[in-house]
Parts: C-alpha cells; sequence; structure tokens
C-alpha cells in the first residue's frame, strides 16, 4: 500500500532565502507552485526517489503561518506515496487513526492528498499521496 517516502515538507518563512540555501547545498529547485486552497507556496527540490517540499504560507490564516507561529521553521509533515488513498483513508480510521482529511484534496501537482492528525502518530503529520 505505501510505495515509498514521497517528500518531507519543511515550514519556512521565505521562499526565496530557503530556495537560495538548498542551491547552495547543491540541489537543483525543479518546481515553484502555489496552491490557494492551502494558502502555500511550494518549491519541490528532488533528492532521489524523494523530494523536500519548501512551504511558505501566503497567508497568516494558513496551516503553515499557524505552525511557524508554534514552534518556528523546521519540518512540518512527512508525505508517503500511496497505491491507492481511498484504501489507506480507510485503513487509517479503521485502526483508530484521527484523520485531518477524511477525502483526498488536491494538492501540488494536482495530485490527490490527505492527511492523517498528529495526535494519532506520535505528534507527526502524516501526508498521504496518490500519484
Amino acid at each position: 500500500m505505501i510505495k515509498k517516502i514521497d517528500h518531507i515538507g519543511i515550514a519556512v518563512r521565505d521562499l526565496e532565502s530557503a530556495m537560495d540555501l538548498y542551491r547552495k547545498l547543491g540541489f537543483e529547485i525543479k518546481e515553484i507552485e502555489e496552491v490557494a486552497e492551502q494558502k502555500v507556496r511550494v518549491a519541490m527540490i528532488p533528492a532521489g526517489e524523494s523530494k523536500i517540499e519548501l512551504l511558505e504560507a501566503t497567508s497568516d490564516e494558513s496551516a503553515v503561518a499557524k505552525f511557524i507561529e508554534r514552534k518556528g521553521e523546521g519540518i512540518h509533515h512527512i508525505a508517503v506515496n500511496v497505491e491507492n488513498i481511498e484504501k489507506a483513508l480507510e485503513n487509517a480510521k479503521a485502526n483508530g487513526l484521527q484523520l485531518i482529511d477524511e477525502k483526498p484534496r488536491t494538492g501540488v501537482g494536482g495530485k490527490k492528498i490527505a492527511f492523517v492528525h498528529p495526535k494519532s502518530t506520535k505528534g507527526v503529520l502524516l501526508e498521504f499521496v496518490e500519484g
């Protein structure tokens, strides 16, 4: 059901300076996209079969802005690639995990995504990504 770690999301205050830092480290920025529904700008950085996702809030009301306000910049979530997101959500719910998303929504690149609440995963926000 779970194929691989898709990406690690990192909340940043300033996407441009974060991208500059990762470029200095030798990474190549492949995609920059705004996800209006989630109120974020995102830079995807390939790292082998996985990616690093830099997330900058575009509104003080976004989950990323609230995260940075509470915890500062840093790892926001871990995303795993799943074959079937609906089955992954059903399985998580059947096993007593608290879901943030009962149904998938659209994320970066138009992929289906859904989140599992960190209260259910030892404090880690877990994202399912299909595709």
